[in-house]
């Protein structure tokens, strides 16, 4: 009888033992980076200088959008466009031109090209990737200087916008 009771009991000890034992664990630490590298973005809107009669002046703005990193100095420079020279731009339709610019300032006298040749350009100060910064393009066509025969359509140009930074 003592053998009957013997090998329960033996054996409830060795299973409590063994529900008590518990694997072993360790830690680590790592570290996890990222480097901020100075950047810019850019986009900007078309511009339509509207309806030409022949003898009405049209103005219209745009706007170029830039986002930069932080603190982050930039300058926009514009093309010169079809006409090849940025004191001089043309909207074309075939052979025939208008002469039109664009310009950094509200009284559109200083046209926007590359700094460079009597033109200016526009930039600023980067306040991070999230916070867009609007540089207004003012575009201009004189009823002055288009007052020779053109054709009826549609006349466009195309500005590359340049960011340096």
């Amino acid at each position: 009888m003592r053998r009957q009771i013997l090998a329960p009991v033996t054996a409830g000890v060795l299973l409590a033992l063994a529900g008590t034992a518990q694997a072993a664990t360790k830690t680590t630490t790592f570290t996890v980076s990222a480097t901020v590298v100075e950047n810019c973005v850019i986009s900007a809107a078309d511009m339509n200088l509207g309806n030409f009669f022949g003898d009405n002046d049209l103005n219209a703005t745009s706007d170029i959008t830039v986002r930069c990193t932080n603190g982050t100095d930039f300058t926009v420079n514009l093309s010169p466009g079809s006409s090849g020279n940025p004191l001089s731009r043309t909207l074309k339709n075939g052979a025939q031109s208008l002469v039109y610019n664009l310009y950094t300032d509200d009284a559109r006298s200083k046209v926007w090209g590359d700094g460079l040749g009597g033109t200016f350009n526009d930039g600023g100060l980067g306040g991070g990737m999230a916070v867009a910064r609007t540089l207004t393009v003012r575009g201009q066509l004189l009823a002055s200087a288009n007052a020779g025969p053109v054709d009826v359509g549609l006349y466009t140009d195309s500005i590359i916008a340049t960011i340096n930074y």
